[in-house]
C-alpha cells in the first residue's frame, strides 16, 4: 500500500509542529515502528524550521512562470508573487520506504553549501561554537539518503528517505 500527502504551509514557526504531528499520525496509523517515525519526524522538523527561517525574504517575480505549482496555490488569498511566504511538505510512504520533500521559495543553499564531487550541494559542517547550521547535518544522520538541491530561481528543496520498519501486526504493513 502507498500513502502520500502534501501540505502547503505558511512560513511561520507554528507550522513546524503541525507538519511533524501530521507525519507522526500518518506513520502511527500505518503501523510504522516508533523509532523510525521519531527519526523521520525530527528530520522533518529540521527541514521545516529551515524553510521557515530561510525560505523567503525576496519578492519572487520569477514565480509567475506558467505551470509553476506555486502560482496556483492561493489558499490564503495571497498573490502568486508572495509564494515566498509559503513552503511545501510532501511525504510518500511507498513499499518499505518513506520519502519526504520540503520545498521553499527562498534563495537556496549557496551560502550554506559547497559543491561536492558530483556537483551536488554538500552542507558544510558548522563550527563547534555555531548557534545554527546543525539541522542539515542532523537530517543526514537520521535519514538513509538525503538530497539538498536548488530549484533555479525558485528556492530550495530538501528530500530525504528512510527504510521503514513495521510494528508487529501493522494493518498497512507491506507484505
Amino acid at each position: 500500500m502507498s500513502i502520500w500527502w502534501s501540505l502547503h504551509l505558511r512560513r511561520e514557526a507554528a507550522s513546524v509542529p503541525l507538519a511533524r504531528r501530521f507525519l507522526l499520525g500518518t506513520m502511527e496509523t500505518a503501523g510504522v515502528d516508533p523509532d523510525v517515525s521519531f527519526d523521520l519526524s525530527v528530520a522533518l522538523s529540521e527541514a521545516c524550521a529551515n524553510a521557515v527561517e530561510h525560505g523567503g525574504g525576496r519578492r519572487d517575480d520569477d514565480l509567475d512562470a506558467p505551470g509553476d505549482p506555486w502560482d496556483t496555490w492561493d489558499a490564503w488569498g495571497e498573490q502568486p508573487a508572495t509564494a515566498s511566504g509559503q513552503y511545501r511538505v510532501t511525504a510518500y510512504l511507498d513499499g518499505e520506504r518513506c520519502r519526504i520533500e520540503v520545498a521553499d521559495a527562498g534563495p537556496g543553499f549557496p551560502a550554506l553549501c559547497e559543491l561536492g564531487a558530483a556537483g551536488q550541494p554538500q552542507p558544510q559542517l558548522p563550527s563547534l561554537s555555531a548557534e545554527d547550521g546543525r539541522g542539515l547535518c542532523l537530517i543526514e544522520q537520521l535519514a538513509d539518503h538525503v538530497h539538498f538541491g536548488n530549484r533555479p530561481g525558485r528556492g530550495a528543496v530538501v528530500s530525504f528517505d528512510k527504510v521503514l520498519k513495521w510494528r508487529e501486526g501493522a494493518l498497512l504493513m507491506v507484505s
